[in-house]
């Protein structure tokens, strides 16, 4: 354990700061499941409304810094293969 002042400090904001980016991630990755088991199962009913919400959770992840905005980019471009693929 440290024993400077600040550096207990920064352990306490990295523990913070991963917990956020865990749960961010981890939705975001839910949001991309769903609309892949959708996109598969070729119900094509909900596929709008779960590509909207996939690339809602993907820029929200870009914003905070989670992912790289390149990263989100290219997230974005392969799902919207995958839905315009399936319709």
């Amino acid at each position: 354990m440290a024993n400077i002042k600040s550096a207990k400090k920064r352990i306490l904001i990295t523990a913070k700061r991963q917990a956020r980016n865990k749960h961010v991630k981890s939705s975001t990755k839910t949001a991309i499941k769903k609309l892949t088991l959708a996109a598969n199962a070729g119900n094509k009913d909900d596929l709008q409304t779960l590509f909207v919400q996939a690339v809602s959770a993907i820029d929200k992840a870009a914003t905070k810094g989670v992912y790289h905005k390149n990263t989100a980019s290219r997230k974005k471009s392969q799902l919207a293969k995958l839905v315009n693929k399936a319709v």
